[in-house]
């Protein structure tokens, strides 16, 4: 049994408190909120109901007294959670910036310095997990699978048992992934066969976790990473840290945007030919199951029945013999 060191508990400890307190800002945020759909009072026309613009917009609203006290106090509470978060940031940052685990991770589009410290926290000695499939255990990550026998395996939601703070913040990273990248946002649909539900979260999040185990083992970083926003992270990261400002370096490296938009279109047109051949055969293979033919797992993963295996080799014509005589 793997025991964490000193070190990782603490960074746990850390992830653990910061976690709480931005659950605790989003229930405030949603209490304010609530008041305001109770009175009937209609949606904020600013961005954000909780910058300047939008407090101003709030402090102008007719509501009762109580209301009115409430929502300051939960204003007033806000603020100074705003506080705890950047201190424990800066702590974060601190431990962070000389990491190389988080470092790479934060390659990978969609997963800042929060997710990444929290994954590398959550998984600790990433030897301990001899292939992705455990880690995506570990997480909480994999779909239920229902089977009786020879029966046909049926494939739920995800199992939700693990680490729930690493999953929810996997969660969060696919949402931004899909924004991000259109090579990932293929993978966030519903799947059209009947076989496999509609779990497009948990799955690109599985994926993503499948990706940080390869980029930790292998000791690489991601290889389709955009040079801009990886720079805008790590300087963000620099910036939490309590690292002062350099001249010059607001804008990132130069880099060519049409080159990039290509490179993704040509992975998004890849991706989407093997998805579609992925589920041509898992059709198949369904169809197959239900005419009562044996159904087996090859080593990618997709289904092939035994049927066909046997009637490609009986129908194939036996070699020569040229040794033979008469």
């Amino acid at each position: 049994m793997w025991t964490p060191d000193a070190e990782t508990e603490r960074k746990r400890r850390l992830v653990a408190r910061r976690y709480q307190v931005v659950r605790h800002r989003t229930w405030l945020k949603n209490e304010v909120h609530s008041i305001l759909h109770a009175h009937l009072i209609p949606k904020c026309p600013h961005a954000d109901l909780f910058n300047a613009r939008g407090r101003a917009w709030l402090a102008a609203q007719q509501l009762p007294d109580d209301e009115r006290a409430a929502i300051d106090r939960h204003v007033r509470e806000l603020d100074r959670l705003a506080e705890d978060l950047a201190l424990l940031d800066r702590e974060i940052a601190q431990d962070a910036i000389d990491d190389p685990a988080v470092n790479r991770l934060m390659t990978i589009t969609g997963v800042n310095l929060a997710v990444a410290a929290g994954i590398v926290a959550a998984i600790g000695d990433i030897g301990r997990f001899n292939s992705p499939q455990k880690l995506v255990s570990y997480f909480g990550l994999n779909p239920r699978v229902r089977q009786s026998g020879l029966g046909a395996a049926h494939h739920g939601r995800i199992s939700k048992i693990g680490r729930s703070h690493a999953r929810a913040m996997l969660v969060e990273a696919a949402w931004a992934a899909v924004k991000g990248a259109r090579y990932t946002a293929c993978f966030f649909r519903p799947h059209p066969s009947p076989a496999r539900p509609s779990d497009r979260r948990g799955a690109l999040a599985r994926k993503l976790t499948v990706l940080c185990w390869h980029l930790l083992t292998k000791r690489e970083d991601y290889l389709w990473a955009r040079p801009a926003l990886v720079a805008n992270k790590t300087r963000a990261m620099q910036l939490q840290a309590g690292h002062p400002q350099q001249k010059g370096s607001r804008r990132g490296p130069a880099y060519n945007i049409k080159a990039l938009r290509d490179r993704e279109m040509l992975i998004a047109a890849q991706v989407e030919r093997s998805y579609e051949r992925f589920v041509s055969l898992e059709s198949a293979a369904v169809k197959t199951r239900r005419a009562g033919a044996s159904v087996r797992q090859d080593k990618i993963g997709s289904p092939v029945t035994l049927a066909a295996d046997a009637s490609r080799f009986a129908t194939r014509s036996p070699a020569p013999n040229n040794h033979s005589r008469g």
